[in-house]
């Protein structure tokens, strides 16, 4: 029974991670964009998200800098690539949405809708 338990909690403790990185993905925005109330350089970024429904917060974070979470909608889509819209508002760039392969995160009040 332990040698059981053991290896249930071996097993437990590999998936973990795996059901983990099903909510990041890695973007990279080609250009400085404002996400919420920070502005953020051009630059490779690990983005993850907690989900509650079709609300989730997302974090977008940079190796070496602090992270910026905001909260958005997550949509069931099948996107199959990659991809950041954004709109620009009084000359900047703000992210209104992250499309990945099998979903997309629309991020809330992006375009001052309040959405």
């Amino acid at each position: 029974m332990k040698r059981f338990f053991g290896f249930a909690l071996l097993v437990a403790s590999l998936s973990v991670p795996a059901f983990a990185a099903k909510n990041s993905q890695n973007v990279t925005f080609t250009d400085a964009i404002r996400v919420g109330s920070t502005q953020l350089p051009a630059g490779d970024y690990k983005v993850t998200w907690t989900a509650n429904g079709s609300n989730a917060q997302v974090t977008i974070a940079e190796k070496g800098r602090a992270s910026v979470t905001v909260p958005a909608k997550l949509i069931d889509a099948k996107n199959g690539h990659v991809a950041v819209l954004t709109n620009t508002v009084g000359g900047v760039e703000v992210l209104e949405t992250i499309q990945l392969d099998n979903l997309s995160l629309v991020i809330a009040g992006a375009t001052g809708s309040g959405e």
